[in-house]
């Protein structure tokens, strides 16, 4: 064996009196801790087994009652109407034009004055039309005097006694002499009629009790006649409210409209002040394609000029009266899957969740047709906090007096 060889073996034999015995350690440390790791557990668990069958089962929690405001549901009579969004339309409005040609020499007015009926507003250079009159009444007096003449003239052939002193030539010569006269004095009077209207066209007046608008011409101004419009002038004290309904609505408005006269409510979208109270006058008598709307105008008394042509409006048609609806404020159904639902607080203090069906909001209020009844309490703040059948606790209820209140702001605005 080579030097080198037996060192390496000898090298090896040394190197193995300390890894055998290291690995043993190390591999009796590793079990001993597993198994005391065990055994600690053990020990856990069974401590706490044996305080779990030591203590008694807890008491069941109940939820405290939750804090509600409450309301009690009241009954009166509702106005059953349809809401739509209509405009505001001048009863009458003219537009003012010229009906000579001339230039504009004086102006009567302010823009935006009120004008009264026959009130001056334009003056057209009255000359030319006044010296067209004079000529048409100096030829009507020379018709008139030839006129005379061939009535003189005929006169004497006519009263001659013996017929055969006068020829008949003569006879229809002069007697046509007077048709021809008579006609040329109708045809210059006519023409003394057209220049005196013409010159009277010269002062442009206001057909109608109005507003005048803003003037489209100036002092010195040439218009001609027909040519377009000067002013425009809109009345409006009454004024209407056009707007519209959908043909299945039609129907009800025919029906209640056959029993009696239709009571309308217009208020502008930002007014807060009461709404004006108009009457339904019109209906279109047909339905419109492609809307399948039908247009109604209702007139109301506009005094104040409260309501201005062109401005949009909220409408409510009322149609009918429902006597002795169920009330309940707007705030108090709630929605669910199932539909809307509101709270009821029973006698032992307990909500009970009915379903409900609603009808139409009356000012604050809001229609219930079905699911409370007059006088029973319901929610109208903390529904968050309530559970079916759980019990409440009354935080703040309204008075009677707040109450009747809101019921009787609610049927005005209704």
């Amino acid at each position: 064996m080579s030097p080198c060889k037996k060192n390496l073996k000898e090298t090896k034999s040394s190197n193995a009196w300390w890894r055998k015995p290291r690995f043993h350690v190390l591999r009796t440390q590793r079990t001993i801790l597993t198994a005391a790791d065990r055994k600690f557990v053990a020990v856990i668990v069974f401590a706490v087994l044996c305080w779990s069958c030591g203590k008694s089962a807890p008491a069941n929690f109940e939820r405290p009652p939750a804090p509600v405001t409450v309301t009690a549901a009241i009954t009166q009579s509702v106005p059953v109407y349809i809401d739509a969004v209509g405009k505001i339309v001048a009863r009458e409005v003219v537009s003012i034009q010229p009906q000579v040609s001339g230039r504009i020499t004086q102006i009567h007015f302010a823009d935006g004055a009120d004008v009264k009926v026959g009130q001056l507003l334009f003056t057209v250079d009255p000359r030319p039309y006044q010296a067209q009159l004079n000529q048409a009444e100096a030829n009507l007096a020379q018709a008139e005097a030839t006129l005379s003449l061939a009535k003189v003239n005929f006169a004497r052939v006519e009263n001659v006694s013996d017929p055969r002193a006068v020829a008949r030539q003569d006879y229809d010569t002069k007697k046509s002499a007077v048709d021809s006269a008579d006609a040329l004095v109708k045809q210059n009077r006519a023409a003394v009629e057209n220049g005196r209207l013409n010159l009277e066209y010269c002062t442009i007046r206001s057909p109608i009790n109005g507003r005048a608008g803003q003037r489209a011409v100036d002092i010195g101004n040439v218009v001609a006649a027909s040519s377009g419009s000067l002013l425009v002038i809109q009345r409006l004290d009454p004024v209407y409210a056009d707007f519209t309904v959908t043909e299945n609505e039609l129907t009800a408005v025919q029906r209640n409209m056959a029993k009696r006269s239709l009571r309308v409510e217009v208020r502008l979208p930002d007014d807060n002040i009461d709404p004006r109270a108009g009457q339904l006058t019109f209906i279109d008598n047909a339905v419109q394609e492609g809307t399948g709307t039908v247009k109604l105008r209702a007139t109301l008394p506009n005094s104040d000029r409260r309501f201005w042509p062109g401005r949009f409006a909220k409408i409510r048609l009322v149609l009918d009266t429902r006597a002795d609806a169920v009330l309940v404020p707007a705030d108090a159904p709630q929605l669910s899957a199932k539909g809307s639902f509101v709270y009821v607080v029973k006698n032992d203090s307990s909500a009970e969740q009915r379903m409900v069906k609603l009808g139409q909001h009356q000012g604050e209020l809001i229609v219930v047709t079905d699911g409370v009844k007059a006088d029973e309490k319901v929610v109208v703040k903390g529904q968050l906090g309530v559970t079916p059948g759980g019990k409440v606790r009354i935080a703040t209820q309204p008075a009677d007096k707040e109450q009747a209140p809101a019921a009787a702001k609610a049927g005005a605005k209704s």
